[in-house]
Formats: C-alpha cells, sequence, structure tokens
C-alpha cells in the first residue's frame, strides 16, 4: 500500500468494551511516535493535509501546493518508511495495552510490508500493488483535477489563489512523471498497449477543451461566483492552462504514444522484472492475508458456485430458465425497462433515487449497530471528464473537521451499466451501512491521528461487500426478488475478480480470457467488466481485497455466534470489530477473540 493509500482512509478499540480502555507507558511511548510519523506524513503530502481537512491556520501554506512525483521524492518516502519502522520497533510490544497491541500490529504490518517492498522493486509506486506511474486510472492528469474540483475547498480569495498555484504545480507533477516512467522503461516496465491506449484516450478528453473552458477553469470560476469571490479568475486559469498543463500534458500524451510500439498485449505483472514475487507481495498488501494465488484463484471459484445456486433459484422464480446464471444476468443487465434514460436529466432522477434509499435504511440502522456516525454522506456523479476510466463507484471520507461530508460518487457515464435493480446494493455498498459508516466511525474515533486515518483495503472493502449483506438481513431487499439478484450479483462479481486477479497476474492469462470468464461468471455488460479487467491490470491484488474481507467478516461473526449462543449481539459484534479502525485481516481476528472473551466473563 502506498503512503498516499496510507493517509487517505480511516477509530476507536475503548468503545468496543472495558478491556481495551486500560492505557500504559509504553502505550504512550507509542502513540508519541505515532504522532511523529502522521506529522512527518504531512509533511510530504499537502494533498492529504487537504484531504483531512487541515490545509488551514499553521498548515495554510499546503493549500498552495501539491504532492511531489519525482524521484527524488520517491527515495525519500521509502527513506522515512525505514525511519519510521525502526522507531516503531524500538517499542516493547508486551508493555502494551490490548487496545494498543492491535494499534501496533496494524502500523507494524504496514511500515514492514512498504519497506520491504520499497527495496526490491525500483519501478511504480511504493510498496507493491500500483507498477505503473500513468495510466488509464493512475497520473496527477488522473488525479488533480478531481482533487482540486472535490477536495480543495473555495471560501476566500486566498483559496482562489491557492488553487491557481496548485494549478502551475499541476504542469510541473506532470513532468516529474515523465521522468518517473522514463526511469522505469528503462528497467523494462511497459504497460500493456491497450493501457496505453486508454490513457492516452483519458489524456486527450482532459486536453480537448478550450482553455478558458477547461474544467480546471471552470470549477474554479463557478465556485468563485457562487461565493461572490470578485477577481479575474478566469483569465489567470486560461493562462495556466494554456502556457503550463495543457503543454506538460501533450508531453505525457507524447510520451505514452512514443511507448506503443515497444508495448505487448500480455496484461499480467508477471512479466515484469521480479514480477511474479511483486504479484504474491501485492497480494499480501491489499488482503492482509499469506494466502497464495493458487488459494485465491480457488476461493473465488467455490464462492462463485454458492453464489450461483442463490442467484438460479431468484431466477427461476422469475420465469427466467433458459441459459447458465451469467447469460440470463446480462440479460437482464440489456433489459431497457431496468434502465433509465441515457439523459442528464434522467441521470440526475437516478442520483435522487439513491438518496431515497439512503433515506429509508438511515433510522433502521441502530437495529444492527451501537455506534453510528456524526458525518453526512452526499452522493454525486463522476465528473464527466474521468468516467470513461473510472470504477462504478466509489467513496471519499469526509473532512476531519466536518467541513466536507463524506461522498458516494457514482459513474453515469452509460445508464446501462447501472440498471435500477442493482442501485440498492451499491449504495448500501458505498454509504450506509458500507464505507461511510465505517470510515466515518473511525475517522471520528478518539485514536492517534495516524490511526484515525490509516487504512487498510480488505478491511475497508470487505466490510462493504460484507454491508451490502447486513442490508439484505435486515430485510432491505423484501419484495424486491430483482434486488436482491443485484445483491448476489455483485457478490458474483466481487467471486469472478478473485477468479480473474489471479488469473492474469499468476497464471498468465490474456485480457480477453479475464473479459470472458468475468462476464461468463457474473454476467456484466462487457463494456463494464473491461473496465474493471483493465483496472486489474493496473492495480494488482486490489481487487481481491473484497471478497477475501467479507469471507473474514463472516467467518468472524460466525465465531463469536458459535463462541457466544444467546449472549451474541450484532450491535455489540459490529462496533468490537468497527471501532478499531481499519486494521489487517489477522489484526481484527485478535480483537474480536479479546472481545468473545470479555462478554463470557
Amino acid at each position: 500500500m502506498d503512503r498516499r493509500t496510507f493517509l487517505a482512509t480511516g477509530a476507536a478499540l475503548a468503545a468496543a468494551g472495558p478491556a481495551f480502555a486500560q492505557h500504559t507507558a509504553e502505550d504512550a511511548k507509542l502513540r508519541a511516535i505515532f504522532d511523529r510519523i502522521f506529522e512527518d506524513n504531512l509533511a510530504e503530502s499537502p494533498e492529504a493535509v487537504t484531504r483531512l481537512g487541515l490545509d488551514k491556520g499553521p498548515r495554510a501554506a499546503a493549500k498552495s501546493l501539491l504532492d511531489s512525483a519525482s524521484i527524488k521524492s520517491l527515495d525519500e518516502s521509502k527513506a522515512r518508511t525505514r525511519k519510521h519502522l525502526a522507531e516503531v520497533k524500538t517499542i516493547d510490544r508486551t508493555k502494551l495495552s490490548a487496545f494498543d497491541q492491535a494499534n501496533y500490529d496494524a502500523v507494524l504490518f504496514q511500515l514492514e510490508g512498504n519497506a520491504e517492498t520499497g527495496r526490491r522493486y525500483a519501478y511504480g509506486q511504493e510498496g507493491a500493488g500500483q507498477p505503473y506511474v500513468l495510466s488509464q486510472l493512475t497520473g496527477a492528469y488522473q488525479d488533480v483535477p478531481d482533487f482540486l474540483g472535490s477536495q480543495h475547498s473555495i471560501e476566500t480569495s486566498a483559496d482562489c489563489d491557492a488553487y491557481l498555484s496548485r494549478l502551475k504545480a499541476f504542469a510541473t507533477v506532470m513532468d516529474e512523471e515523465v521522468e518517473r516512467v522514463r526511469r522505469d522503461v528503462s528497467l523494462n516496465v511497459v504497460p500493456p498497449v491497450f493501457i496505453l491506449e486508454r490513457a492516452v484516450q483519458q489524456m486527450s478528453a482532459l486536453r480537448a477543451s478550450e482553455p478558458a473552458a477547461s474544467p480546471l477553469v471552470t470549477q474554479l470560476t463557478q465556485r468563485a461566483a457562487e461565493k461572490g469571490i470578485g477577481g479575474d479568475w478566469k483569465a489567470q486559469g486560461e493562462r495556466i492552462v494554456t502556457a503550463d498543463v495543457y503543454p506538460a500534458l501533450d508531453r505525457q500524451i507524447a510520451l505514452m504514444k512514443s511507448l506503443q510500439p515497444r508495448a505487448t498485449t500480455e496484461a499480467g505483472v508477471w512479466k515484469l522484472p521480479d514480477g511474479e514475487a511483486y504479484y504474491r507481495d501485492a497480494l499480501k498488501n491489499f488482503t492482509t492475508t499469506t494466502l497464495t494465488p493458487k488459494e485465491v484463484h480457488q476461493m473465488g471459484l467455490e464462492t462463485a458456485k454458492e453464489l450461483n445456486a442463490r442467484a438460479e433459484a431468484i431466477l427461476a422464480k422469475q420465469g427466467m430458465t433458459k441459459g447458465t446464471v451469467g447469460e440470463r444476468i446480462a440479460a437482464l443487465f440489456a433489459d431497457t425497462k431496468y434502465h433509465y434514460a441515457n439523459t442528464d436529466a434522467a441521470k440526475e432522477q437516478l442520483i435522487a433515487d439513491l438518496n431515497k434509499q439512503v433515506a429509508a435504511i438511515r433510522p433502521r440502522l441502530p437495529e444492527m449497530f451501537g455506534a453510528l456516525p456524526k458525518a453526512d454522506v452526499e452522493i454525486r456523479r463522476v465528473p464527466k471528464f474521468i468516467e470513461a476510466g473510472a470504477p462504478g463507484g466509489y467513496y471519499n471520507r469526509p473532512a476531519l473537521d466536518g467541513s466536507r461530508p463524506g461522498i458516494y460518487w457514482i459513474n453515469l457515464r452509460n445508464s446501462a451499466e447501472n440498471p435500477s435493480w442493482t442501485l440498492k446494493t451499491l449504495t448500501y455498498h458505498e454509504a450506509i451501512p458500507g464505507h461511510h459508516l465505517q470510515r466515518s466511525l473511525q475517522q471520528e474515533a478518539d485514536l492517534p491521528m495516524l490511526r484515525r486515518t490509516a487504512g487498510f483495503p480488505a478491511f475497508a472493502e470487505g466490510w462493504a461487500l460484507y454491508a451490502e449483506q447486513v442490508a439484505l438481513e435486515m430485510g432491505m431487499y423484501k419484495d424486491d426478488p430483482l434486488g436482491e439478484l443485484g445483491q448476489i450479483q455483485a457478490s458474483l462479481f466481487r467471486a469472478a475478480r478473485l477468479v480473474v486477479d489471479t488469473g492474469l497476474h499468476a497464471m498468465k492469462w490474456s485480457r480477453d480470457k479475464a473479459i470472458d470468464t468475468m462476464v461468463s461468471i457474473d454476467g456484466s455488460p462487457r463494456s463494464s467488466a473491461t473496465t474493471e479487467i483493465e483496472r486489474y491490470c493496473i492495480r494488482p491484488g486490489q481487487a481481491c481485497a473484497y471478497m477475501v474481507g467479507k469471507l473474514t467478516w463472516l467467518q468472524l461473526r460466525a465465531k463469536a455466534q458459535a463462541a457466544l449462543g444467546p449472549r451474541f449481539d450484532i450491535r455489540k459484534f459490529h462496533d468490537a470489530g468497527l471501532l478499531g479502525g481499519a486494521m489487517p485481516l489477522t489484526v481484527v481476528e485478535g480483537v474480536i477473540d479479546r472481545w468473545i472473551a470479555t462478554q463470557k466473563a
């Protein structure tokens, strides 16, 4: 996991019970180290400062800066990781409270993984899991426009000036990325040709507007106008886009095109230097387990078989009996009676309907959860200029100071990809009781800031996938068999990910074989499956975090139910698992074991 992810996601064991509330002198020492690490990380990442809502007062200067992408900054980051690891290892774990043993284990796992992979692999981002600096989903051209629009607040003229400073820095960062890509190419690290083509398509889409009409300019001018902030922001933004941003973007486009003749269609990271080991490390990083690619692949096949049987029962009751489950689900995806019109007005209605779903489940959350988040969640459309390569939905957590709510982004590039029977499940995953509930609770907890803002994909994504099933258990799909089928299809989709991700990177599958396999398992439209497979090509292992995490949550719940019998309380179980914050799955197991012991006492 790279440091930006480490900063970008989000907890309190004390709320889980009195056994976690006692602190020792060694705890205080550990927390002081955590605070120093957190400050070091913020000093490195002005974008993290903004994402956390801390770019004011003594940290106001960060609001005018972007994260560096230079080779020098990467090397410095790796050195900091080694320094932080050495500091954490000065702690005597046996002298920590149970509360902070879990915190220690979580941070140690992350630092040890990053330090080891940082030494082993010179290419890509720090750690293992993002081997290509530039792709259809990675790079400043993807991140910065959305960051400036959704994270950089505009309240004063100083905020507008800071926006313009960041806009100019955007060009510098893109040129630093060019330097990084050239270095990686010298190491024989070149993305697949179809990734290069998709990246050029995405870059060209950002480049297509006249400078004055670029979203890089209009998202500043529109928000300044809404706040009544006077100034010639349009002219200043247009000058920077014309003189700095577009030329740097042109250099990236030229670089990606120049690499196409030497690129291949081979999709997996097995082809990269030490590629087989890279994938094993990426899988460990994202799943926070020691599962082998073969074990993950088999897990996907077995889980898909179980889900297939559930889907078969629902489809049969709907009179759909011909063809495989995948073929019948594909037919439902294609059935236009479940599609919103592909117009902006209809897409606004779709978002309104999602808000109704959030409103319907919100008052029922106390049935399953003790602690609930204070932060609100908003549903927004993925910006049009990045939607072609973006996932179907994703979540941004709230600002620490409450100035920005959690945001559930839904990709509406093509309404056919979001038939009505799939939307409940996507909403429960991204909003409540999924990402928004988990990440907001963690962020609102009384923990060292390093732990409040830390993230582990298998924990968070596994929780969100598990939350889809919790909504089913709450009766949110009552009298809605196709909605329930949507929940099954979403799980089939994640089971398919286990199969195709390991297929691509460990079994040397082609892109087309992976697409065909995904469509056959979960019935998703080929266009959607293509976008997903291309995502897995550039983020090896990440797609496996979801189902591995969900199955772990289910296993832990079953273990607690068996151990506690009638004393088992689902609300207390959820609090025990959530209020410790995101952590490796092996650490969560220990937390739940200790919670079970307290409930037996």
